[in-house]
């Protein structure tokens, strides 16, 4: 193959016109002529930077591989010729928003001291449409709040003068051996927050025991997150795959083959999201010229501003197929042979009917409050099953998703029979850290377990059981029945004949 032309900046910079444009990127040069009107995000940001070095916000943004994967190498034109770059070709182009200069700089991570310290942080510094993405829920705010709140009124009823010297936080989460039984949730384009998104979550939970879930809305191709991790050829890669199934079922399809390839094993089939619910924070913040267009591991459902607002979760969701039911379940087993677990569980009923259908197991989820506003917090949804249906604990492996922000949340959930918990926006308010901020997360929440192991009297998880705890202050609220308990649903009200 011969080696790539050798291009100055005089000549790359002729081509700086709608009708004729070249951007470098990485030192590679590209001819988006054709390419740029298409561009999900509009053809503004790529004018922008026509003739020029676009390689900061692109690589704010996208994927390096994502170039590669999206345009013929016909348009791949030459390589810069760094020699021949001066300052006034190195400036950015005059016509180029000016950054935001934040207020508040983020201070050092040995500061922070727990989950609301990273969350303060977050909102402090994080981009607005990033932290309005991230930090929103739906309507009222009410099952969002309730997520964490619940967990304040559930009361330990600790055992003393046990010997605690010794403590083991480990679990096994689908056969894998973790650190502490702990995951980190699916999250969409993470890359919003640092520049190795997903990639830094997947290193920092590796690093520190743990599994990560990846979105299929991940901002970087799950071959990406993999080949990111350190080389381990005896186990699996500490990954699980978080499916949205596609109106177009081959994308589906395609997806978890690929994903089979890789070496995962365990998909979660997120069920409680037909559709995002109305989060009107996240509306409110409408998106700029560099996160429209930011892409997804999907390919599809890209995010553009509309006249409803900017809502990234309601855009970016279009795709996923609002038909879903249970009857799909033997296509999904015919396209994926691995462990299936449903993302999303909210009543008594529909965890029996997984634990029927044959599933591995369940997360009890109401997708962080971001969905259906009054749903039940996950921790009430947990008491739910032992009361209604507690042949499931010994069928499905059962996941607590939604409001954990402590040790001791974690430790409640697992003397109620979770087999463990996983964390959603604490993860993403980390990775303004990066990678590093991830471990010491993780570090964080596993030695407030250990302490309130060791408060609570026992020395290793198996020995938690529900006698620990007092749910006094929440069982009236745990439903006693399938229906409703005494209302009924009415015929039409008769009317004679006059």
């Amino acid at each position: 193959m011969a080696e790539p032309k050798l291009l100055s900046t005089q000549q790359i910079a002729e081509h700086n016109t709608a009708k004729d444009l070249w951007i470098v990127v990485d030192g590679q040069v590209w001819d988006m002529t054709e390419f740029a009107p298409e561009h999900p995000g509009g053809i503004g940001i790529i004018l922008q930077y026509a003739g020029r070095d676009a390689s900061q916000p692109y690589n704010e943004i996208h994927a390096p591989s994502l170039l590669n994967k999206t345009l013929t190498s016909s348009k791949l034109v030459g390589t810069l010729d760094t020699s021949t770059i001066s300052d006034s070709w190195a400036k950015p182009p005059p016509q180029q928003n000016p950054k935001v200069q934040l207020k508040n700089e983020k201070p050092p991570l040995f500061t922070l001291l727990s989950t609301h310290d990273f969350e303060s942080v977050a909102e402090k510094t994080l981009a607005p449409k990033t932290w309005a993405f991230y930090s929103s829920a739906a309507t009222d705010l009410v099952t969002h709040k309730a997520n964490q709140s619940f967990f304040d009124r559930i009361w330990f009823r600790p055992r003393v003068l046990r010997n605690i010297r010794t403590r083991d936080t480990s679990a096994k989460i689908m056969g894998q051996r973790v650190e502490l039984p702990l995951m980190c949730s699916p999250a969409a384009m993470a890359k919003l927050v640092h520049p190795d998104g997903e990639k830094a979550i997947a290193r920092g939970c590796q690093n520190k025991g743990i599994i990560q879930c990846v979105s299929t809305n991940a901002s970087f191709p799950i071959e990406d997150i993999v080949s990111s991790l350190s080389p381990s050829p005896n186990s699996p890669p500490p990954l699980f795959f978080q499916l949205y199934v596609s109106k177009t079922r081959s994308n589906s399809e395609a997806l978890l083959r690929q994903v089979w390839s890789l070496g995962i094993r365990t998909i979660f089939l997120t069920v409680d999201s037909p559709l995002a619910g109305k989060r009107e924070a996240d509306e409110r913040v409408r998106m700029d010229d560099e996160q429209q267009g930011i892409p997804m591991m999907t390919g599809v459902g890209k995010p553009v501003n509309d006249k409803r607002g900017g809502g990234l979760g309601r855009i970016t969701g279009s795709f996923i197929d609002e038909g879903l039911d249970w009857s799909d379940l033997p296509w999904l087993r015919r396209h994926w042979k691995g462990r299936i677990v449903l993302k999303g569980i909210m009543c008594a009923e529909d965890a029996s009917r997984a634990a029927e259908e044959g599933l591995d197991g369940i997360v009890l989820s109401n997708h962080g409050g971001r969905n259906l506003d009054t749903s039940p917090p996950a921790i009430l949804i947990l008491l739910d099953l032992h009361l209604n249906a507690p042949h499931v604990f010994s069928a499905l492996e059962i996941y607590l998703d939604g409001g954990i922000r402590r040790g001791t949340d974690i430790l409640k959930a697992i003397c109620l029979g979770a087999t463990a918990v996983s964390l959603g926006r604490p993860f993403l308010y980390s990775l303004n850290y990066g990678p590093e901020g991830v471990e010491y997360l993780i570090d964080m929440m596993k030695d407030e377990l250990s302490v309130a192991m060791a408060l609570v009297g026992i020395t290793s998880l198996d020995q938690a059981h529900p006698g620990l705890v007092n749910t006094n202050d929440v069982d009236y609220l745990v439903p006693r029945t399938e229906g409703h308990p005494y209302a009924r649903k009415r015929g039409k009200p008769f009317k004679a004949k006059m």
